[in-house]
C-alpha cells in the first residue's frame, strides 16, 4: 500500500465496506465479493464496463458512457484517457488518443485540463489530471455505493506492471481526495490470475500462466510463474501500437473509404465527422466480436449525407491482419523475455476489452501446444468475461484483507517482504523407469519462491521390501526436435513409367511437421537417502524443504512408521 500526503485515516477493520477497482485508461470496472465470489458492480447507466471519460456541460458533470456521448457535441469540455498520465510530467506522456477530446496541457511541469465546468459562461477551471481522476474514481464509489446500499470506505485497486512509484503515490492520493481507503495496489496480471485461482472449482497447482491483456490503449503481456498460490511475475511486455484503437482505426479507414467513393468527401478530415466514424467503429468492433455480420450506421456522417453498410467478420478480420499479426508478437515476445518456450506455458489467460476479439484466441490456440489452455469466450465455455477479470481479481484480495489493521497491510506488502528469493531450477526426485532408465519426477518446480515445503510419496514394489534408495537432484527442461525422416530419391525407373503423375502426387502429400517436446533433463545431485527396512508395498514419504536463504532439507520416512533420515544442504 503506498502513502501519500493528506492520506485517508485508515478505517477500523470491523467498519470496512470494501470493492475491487480496476483502473483503466480506457475503461473501468468495479467489484465486490459475496459468498466468497465476486460480483462486478453495473453502474447506474447498466454498464458493467464504465468509459474512462469526465464531461461538463452547463456546469454538470457527466462521467462514463453519458460522458463518451459528448465526444461528438463537446468534446473540449470532455476529458478521456487520463488514467496513463497519472504521476508523469507533461514532457513523458504521449498524448495521441486525447487529440478527440480535451487536450492535456503543460502546467509548470505537470499534466492538466483546461475544462468548463462550471457554466458556460464561466472561465475555464485548469482540472489537474489527479483531480480529474478524482472526480472520477469517487463516481465509481458513488456508483458502488448506491448498489450496496451502503458507503463504500476501502477498496484494492489494479495497477500495469510498469506503474511507478510516482505513479502509484498519484493514484493513492486521488482515491483518497475521493473519501476511500486504498488497502493495496496490485498489478494486472496478479488480479486476472486470481480471478481464476479463487473460483471454486478451481485446482490450485503449479503452473505457468501468460496473462495477456489487450486493452483500448495499450496491450500489456506477462509471464506469471503460479507456485503454491504465490504468484511471481517472470517477464513483462507493453506496447501503444496494438491496442483496441487500432482495430478500430482500421475499420475506420475502411468504411471512409467506402462513404468517399459514393459521396466524394472525406468524413476523417471533420472532428465532428471523425468523432462519428470513431465511435460508431467501436460499436462494430464490438458486434463483430459475438456475431458474424454488423451493421455501420451513422446519421449526417459527413456534408449532411448518412451513410450504412454491412461488414462481415471475415472482411473485418482481413482489414485487421497486420495488428492481430502485433498481439501474436507481443505474446511471443513475452514468452521468449521469460526465458520459456510455448511448450512450457501451462495456461494463457486473455483479458481486456480487446481479447472479446476471436481471431486474436483463435491465433494463440495455433500458437500453443494443445495442453495449454487458452482461456477466453472464443475457446471456453468457461472462461470468465475478459472486461471483468481484474476488478474481479482485485475484489477477492479486497476480500482476503479487509479484516487486517492498516499497518499489518503495509508491512505484509512492502518491498523487504515481498521481494523473496526463488529457485532457479526444479528438485525432484531419480527413480528407475520401466526401461531401466532414471526417470526424473520434479517436486518444486523452478521459480518458487522461498520459503517452502513440497511432499511426494514414492511406493516400493509389492513384491520387494528392504532399503529404498531416494535420489534428489535438480532438474531441467529441454525441447527436443524430431525432424521427419527425408523420402526416399525417386528412381530413374519411376520417372520414366508415370513419373510425372507420381510428382504430382507427392506434391499434394502433407510434408510432415517437425515434433517438438518438452522433456526433463537431470541435472546436479543435491542428496542421496536410504530409508532401510521398507515392508513390500509400502510407500517412502519425502518432504522437501527450502529455506528463505535456499538452504535444503530434506527427509524421507516410511508412511506408518516412526524414524526416518534427515539431511540438511547449506545454501549456496
Amino acid at each position: 500500500m503506498s502513502n501519500s500526503k493528506g492520506a485517508k485515516p485508515a478505517v477500523e477493520p470491523a467498519e470496512r465496506v470494501v470493492i475491487g477497482i480496476a483502473f483503466g485508461n480506457s475503461n473501468s470496472s468495479i467489484a465486490f465479493t459475496i459468498d466468497d465470489k465476486a460480483e462486478v458492480i453495473a453502474n447506474e447507466d447498466g454498464d458493467r464496463q464504465i468509459p474512462t471519460i469526465l464531461s461538463y456541460v452547463d456546469g454538470d458533470e457527466y462521467y462514463g458512457s453519458h460522458a463518451k456521448a459528448f465526444l461528438v457535441r463537446n468534446p473540449s469540455n470532455t476529458i478521456a484517457h487520463f488514467r496513463d498520465f497519472l504521476g508523469k510530467e507533461f514532457k513523458a506522456i504521449d498524448p495521441t488518443h486525447c487529440h478527440a477530446s480535451a487536450h492535456p496541457l503543460d502546467s509548470a511541469g505537470a499534466v492538466s485540463f483546461s475544462v468548463k465546468d462550471k457554466g458556460p459562461d464561466d472561465e475555464p477551471t485548469s482540472l489537474s489530471v489527479t483531480e480529474a481522476a478524482t472526480r472520477y474514481l469517487r463516481r465509481l464509489v458513488h456508483s458502488a455505493s448506491e448498489y450496496l446500499g451502503k458507503t463504500v470506505t476501502s477498496a484494492v485497486i489494479t495497477v500495469p506492471t510498469d506503474c511507478g512509484d510516482k505513479q502509484r503515490e498519484a493514484l493513492t492520493e486521488a482515491v483518497n481526495a475521493a473519501g476511500v481507503e486504498v488497502l493495496q495496489l496490485i498489478s494486472d496480471p496478479v488480479a486476472a490470475v486470481l480471478a481464476y485461482d479463487a473460483r471454486p472449482e478451481a485446482v490450485i497447482e503449479d503452473k505457468m500462466v501468460v496473462v495477456a491483456d489487450f486493452g483500448g490503449t495499450r496491450s500489456d503481456v506477462a509471464v506469471v510463474a503460479s507456485r503454491g498460490g504465490m504468484y511471481t511475475i517472470l517477464a513483462t511486455v507493453h506496447d501503444y501500437e496494438f491496442a483496441g484503437v487500432q482495430l478500430d482505426q482500421a475499420l475506420m479507414d475502411h468504411f471512409a473509404k467506402e462513404f468517399m467513393k459514393k459521396h466524394n468527401t472525406d468524413p476523417r478530415s471533420n472532428p465532428k465527422s471523425l468523432a462519428k466514424l470513431r465511435l460508431e467503429a467501436e460499436a462494430t468492433k464490438k458486434a463483430l466480436s459475438l456475431g458474424n455480420n454488423a451493421q455501420f450506421s451513422v446519421e449526417s456522417l459527413a456534408d449532411g449525407y448518412d451513410f450504412s453498410m454491412t461488414l462481415n467478420r471475415v472482411r473485418y478480420e482481413m482489414l485487421s491482419r497486420s495488428v492481430l499479426a502485433g498481439f501474436n508478437r507481443l505474446v511471443e515476445g513475452a514468452v521468449k523475455k521469460a526465458g520459456l518456450d510455448v511448450l512450457d506455458i501451462d495456461e494463457v489467460i486473455m483479458c481486456g476489452g480487446t481479447s472479446h476479439t476471436p481471431r486474436i484466441a483463435r491465433n494463440l490456440v495455433d500458437m500453443f501446444p494443445p495442453t495449454t489452455k487458452i482461456l477466453a469466450p472464443a475457446t471456453s465455455t468457461t472462461a470468465v468475461n475478459p472486461s471483468e477479470l481484474q476488478a474481479r481479481g482485485a475484489a477477492l484480495q479486497a476480500s482476503l484483507i479487509q479484516e487486517y489493521e492498516a499497518s499489518d497491510i503495509e508491512q505484509s506488502t512492502h518491498p523487504a517482504v515481498t521481494t523473496v528469493n526463488h529457485i532457479s531450477n526444479a528438485i525432484g526426485v531419480v527413480a528407475v523407469g520401466s526401461d531401466g532408465e532414471e526417470v526424473f519426477t520434479p517436486v518444486m518446480q523452478a521459480e518458487t519462491a522461498a520459503p517452502a515445503r513440497r511432499i511426494v510419496h514414492l511406493g516400493m514394489p509389492k513384491d520387494v521390501g528392504g532399503d529404498f534408495l531416494v535420489k534428489i537432484v535438480e532438474g531441467g527442461t529441454h525441447i527436443n526436435v524430431t525432424k521427419p525422416p527425408p523420402k526416399p530419391p525417386v528412381a530413374n525407373g519411376d520417372k520414366a513409367n508415370g513419373g510425372d503423375s507420381g510428382s504430382d502426387s507427392d506434391d499434394d502429400e502433407e510434408e510432415e511437421e517437425v515434433k517438438r517436446e518438452r522433456q526433463w533433463k537431470i541435472g546436479k545431485q543435491l542428496a542421496e537417502l536410504a530409508v532401510t527396512g521398507v515392508k513390500k508395498g509400502g510407500k517412502v514419504e519425502v518432504t522437501i524443504n527450502v529455506a528463505a536463504d535456499l538452504a535444503v532439507t530434506v527427509t524421507a520416512r516410511e508412511v506408518g512408521s516412526k524414524g526416518g533420515v534427515r539431511g540438511t544442504l547449506a545454501a549456496p
